[in-house]
């Protein structure tokens, strides 16, 4: 598929665009991008699964689907490997992992540890951004509220500190793209209006804020809630709390871990309800198993176990991040939860890519971005994935 000269078209499937569902639609391939026009000669692949043919969109109502590749904004790891401990080759080997379920843009997410050893690592990660294998870093901790802590360790935890905020964020070296912050503590709001001010995206999370402190912290600059509901107080009717104030207000984007253990299903409504599909971002928050299998991991400094796909810290049981992959919560979006594909899609695809500042690139498929998009059966199953114009995993070979 390189070269100007040549181009393929995908057919036979249900494309979804930003303006809607196109049945028996096509997407054209030259090189690494999605093109407007077909050159002649163009080949054609059906991957429905008809049989290729002159383009006219045979099968079309045989239900697949070509969605955008999926956005994840907050991932720790995949296949094993971990994004805050492991080399560049165990990184690229979890990043690989996530491709292979859909996702083509990743950002890599740290867990709480020495401020040295982030500033460390963000060097490495930062590597891998500039090489165009990751996306960017996501710092998760250190500057969280203990009594929030989770799957971080809690002796390690600090306040936000303006100064060694910027230390993280000089560090990546332009590669910073979100910090999770407990904005109440000492220094938070100064916080923010330096990530603000740098172009690093303010998360609330991790957080024992109430409802006014909240709504403060969104007027600094913060727009996005790390994993909503999780980490954070519950609603409650006389303090309403950090989820209120993150529901309501359009200036954020509330992430989702839709794996059917970190939500129950009517929380999900209630976000997709209250925020709007534009408004969502679903996410992985994956760790080290994602993608291959139960048994004993470390996440940062802590050990987790998981057992039937759940990862629980060993000491405490605290739920440790998720073994989620995308196109597992694609699925359970459309199938369980009966959202619609378009509202998935935004939520999965185009609403991070747009946080990022990624969506002249990514995000949908539009002419001129990179030719990233998932190829999904009626059942909603994956059965394909393109990355720049690449089969990551071709819908022909899997069904040989």
């Amino acid at each position: 598929m390189s070269g100007s000269a040549h181009s393929t078209v995908l057919s036979g499937a249900k494309v979804v665009l930003p303006t809607g569902i196109v049945a028996g639609g096509r997407v054209i391939v030259e090189g690494d991008r999605i093109a407007g026009s077909a050159h002649e000669g163009a080949t054609v692949l059906d991957v429905s699964g008809s049989g290729a043919g002159s383009g006219s969109g045979a099968g079309a109502g045989g239900g697949y689907w070509i969605v955008p590749g999926f956005v994840d904004m907050h991932n720790h790891g995949g296949g094993g490997a971990s994004f805050t401990s492991g080399t560049a080759e165990e990184v690229l080997k979890g990043v690989r992992t996530h491709r292979e379920h859909g996702t083509t843009t990743l950002v890599a997410s740290t867990v709480t540890g020495e401020l040295d050893e982030l500033a460390r690592r963000a060097g490495l990660l930062a590597e891998l951004t500039q090489q165009g294998e990751i996306a960017g870093i996501h710092f998760e901790g250190p500057f969280i509220n203990p009594c929030r802590k989770g799957a971080h360790k809690e002796d390690l935890l600090r306040d936000p500190d303006p100064a060694e905020v910027r230390k993280l964020v000089d560090a990546a070296h332009g590669c910073a793209r979100m910090v999770t912050l407990a904005t109440e503590l000492p220094g938070g709001l100064d916080s923010v209006r330096l990530l603000a001010e740098h172009g690093v995206i303010a998360a609330i999370g991790h957080t024992d804020s109430t409802y006014d402190q909240t709504r403060q912290a969104i007027d600094a600059g913060a727009t996005v809630a790390t994993h909503l509901y999780n980490a954070m107080p519950g609603l409650e009717h006389r303090a309403p709390g950090p989820i209120a104030a993150l529901l309501e207000d359009e200036r954020v984007t509330v992430e989702l871990i839709n794996d059917g253990t970190h939500l129950h299903p009517a929380m999900l409504e209630l976000a997709f309800h209250h925020a709007g599909a534009h408004r969502v971002a679903l996410i992985t928050d994956a760790m080290d198993a994602a993608g291959f299998g139960d048994g004993i991991y470390h996440l940062g400094p802590l050990e987790v176990e998981v057992k039937q796909g759940v990862a629980r810290l060993v000491e405490g049981g605290s739920i440790a991040g998720s073994t989620l992959t995308l196109d597992t919560a694609f699925k359970r979006s459309v199938t369980v939860d009966r959202l619609p594909v378009e509202s998935v899609v935004q939520a999965i695809s185009a609403n991070p890519a747009k946080l990022l500042g990624l969506y002249g690139e990514v995000g949908s498929l539009e002419p001129g971005k990179y030719a990233d998009l998932v190829v999904l059966d009626a059942d909603f199953e994956l059965k394909g994935v393109m990355r720049r114009g690449e089969w990551i995993v071709s819908p022909f070979e899997a069904r040989r």
